[in-house]
């Protein structure tokens, strides 16, 4: 009776979710188009955002039934910025992996990674925020240098005013041990927190967002890009996208 019952109610689909499935379909065309075939969680969010009270495994039953797949990502080499530690330059743990925050500017998370395209290197350092877990400040660079990480500083602190108290969030990496980067941090009262050596998942906020991005926009659609100019055209995109869409 079961089998018979789940038959009859995949047949109903079509009349019971019918502007359901139709507003699927543009949604994951759309997406496709602009970036790389979206995934069920991406789908109901969406959805989510226009009004649709629906469950996500719904959406994901309703997108295996039209046969609307997303794209799973490949692993790849991850940039790597750990050159040494600097004695006194290490900081302590102060997010233990609890990345959420209550209000913004309270915890920001930073980090940068690798566009590989034919060869060619592009850079991109970001800084999430905590709480709406949008992009703060972003800088892209053809060298991960020290001047890459210090305008991105500048444009995070121009757009926002007091930050007292904010615990900034890193890895180890030599950029992040700098007397300099140090100093812009404590001269506002700004507390400094690392990774533990090695240890990725401790700065899972920033990676999880780098993850999304060369999922959707790089990962599979290198050939769309004829240059690196292109593709940091497609970055900054992206990034719009990501905050506001």
């Amino acid at each position: 009776s079961n089998y018979y019952d789940i038959l009859k109610r995949e047949d109903q689909d079509e009349i019971k979710h019918h502007s359901l499935i139709k507003r699927i379909k543009e949604i994951f065309f759309e997406l496709k188009d602009r970036y790389t075939a979206p995934g069920y969680r991406t789908i109901t969010d969406h959805l989510h955002n226009e009004g649709f009270r629906i469950n996500r495994k719904t959406v994901y039953r309703l997108m295996r039934k039209l046969n609307l797949i997303g794209y799973r990502m490949k692993r790849r080499r991850r940039y790597n910025s750990f050159e040494g530690e600097i004695e006194g330059r290490i900081k302590p743990n102060l997010i233990k992996r609890n990345f959420f925050a209550i209000r913004p500017n309270m915890k920001w998370y930073t980090d940068i990674t690798e566009f590989n395209l034919r060869g060619q290197k592009l850079y991109l350092s970001a800084i999430i925020d905590g709480c709406g877990r949008d992009i703060v400040a972003y800088n892209i660079s053809r060298s991960p240098n020290l001047q890459q990480v210090m305008t991105m500083l500048d444009d995070a602190f121009k757009a926002n005013g007091s930050l007292n108290g904010l615990v900034f969030h890193s890895d180890r990496g030599w950029q992040y041990q700098h007397k300099s980067y140090q100093y812009e941090l404590a001269r506002r009262g700004i507390e400094q927190s690392m990774s533990r050596k090695g240890c990725s998942p401790d700065d899972g906020l920033m990676e999880g967002f780098f993850g999304i991005l060369k999922r959707e926009m790089f990962y599979g659609k290198e050939d769309l890009y004829a240059n690196l100019n292109e593709l940091e055209q497609a970055i900054k995109d992206y990034i719009h996208f990501y905050n506001y869409e």
